[in-house]
């Protein structure tokens, strides 16, 4: 039978696998398709296409948007996405440069509280991507601040610890129409972390969202199964994925979690109706440039 696994982060954001380390590690789990989901950024696909065109592994170019609805942050992620669209990546430059703002602020405040971590260290993580809360755990931790990851947040970064930062959010239905305006398809992520209530994904249904990540590691099975009910009721496409963040430190390695690749077949089918959709669009706004 062949599996995907797709949810998957690479060193352009706050994993510590390089796209090539990514997916040779699918192939060693005999995955047959994979997505790269970077947090506000693509740059991680092509070194994953071109390493996975010698392999035989599909990639599926994917991202994953930070949102935020009711005071409660939410995921989307985006599947076959046109990711070398100029208007996505001057839209995608902006969450950098608001990252880049944002762990400045961040290691202001741990200045204030007498945590001086390694500026040096911290940037040459991000050197090649987005910078996140991830990052500065992982300095933390190297500096002997936290003991592990989650310490790190629960002391330093987490909601209400004396370091948090917001970052930059928009809300579901902009995320959605990004991604359905680069012709891809939209799914809400880990459900069981926000967007999950039942008239919420009515809503954005709508809206066009395609799928629900139903199954995830950290879901638990009751929580698997309500999401797997929604997915029928709302006629949902059921997506699945390990949030692979890479080596000893993830919870979830990829290929843990398998998911049957009708999934990806079902996203296809819907990447298919998106862009039927926006050749209709465009015939309406002649000249209207898409690049």
């Amino acid at each position: 039978m062949k599996t995907a696994d797709l949810h998957i982060h690479t060193t352009f954001s706050d994993g510590t696998y390089t796209p090539e380390e990514v997916v040779k590690e699918a192939s060693r789990q005999g995955l047959s398709a994979i997505a790269i989901t970077d947090h506000d950024i693509t740059d991680g696909i092509l070194p994953a296409l071109k390493y996975a065109a010698k392999i035989g592994i599909e990639i599926i170019p994917g991202v994953e948007l930070s949102c935020e609805y009711n005071s409660k942050e939410i995921h989307v992620m985006g599947y076959y996405i046109n990711w070398e669209n100029k208007w996505l990546q001057h839209k995608l430059e902006v969450f950098q440069k608001a990252r880049e703002r944002r762990a400045y602020h961040i290691l202001n405040k741990l200045r204030d509280i007498r945590v001086d971590i390694d500026e040096q260290m911290l940037f040459s993580m991000t050197s090649m991507g987005s910078i996140s809360r991830m990052h500065f755990a992982r300095c933390l931790v190297q500096s002997g601040y936290a003991k592990n990851h989650k310490e790190a947040f629960d002391r330093f970064l987490g909601d209400g610890c004396p370091a948090f930062v917001r970052k930059l959010r928009i809300t579901p239905e902009e995320a959605l129409s990004m991604i359905h305006r680069v012709g891809g398809v939209s799914v809400i992520a880990h459900p069981v972390f926000g967007g999950g209530h039942k008239n919420f994904l009515k809503k954005l249904k709508n809206m066009g969202l395609t799928g629900i990540e139903a199954l995830y590691p950290h879901h638990s099975p009751a929580q698997t199964k309500k999401y797997l009910k929604f997915a029928r009721e709302l006629d949902l496409t059921v997506t699945g994925g390990t949030d692979s963040h890479g080596g000893s430190e993830s919870e979830s390695p990829i290929g843990s979690l398998k998911v049957d690749i009708e999934a990806v077949e079902s996203l296809k089918k819907a990447r298919k109706i998106q862009e039927e959709k926006n050749k209709v669009i465009l015939e309406h706004c002649p000249g209207k440039d898409e690049s």
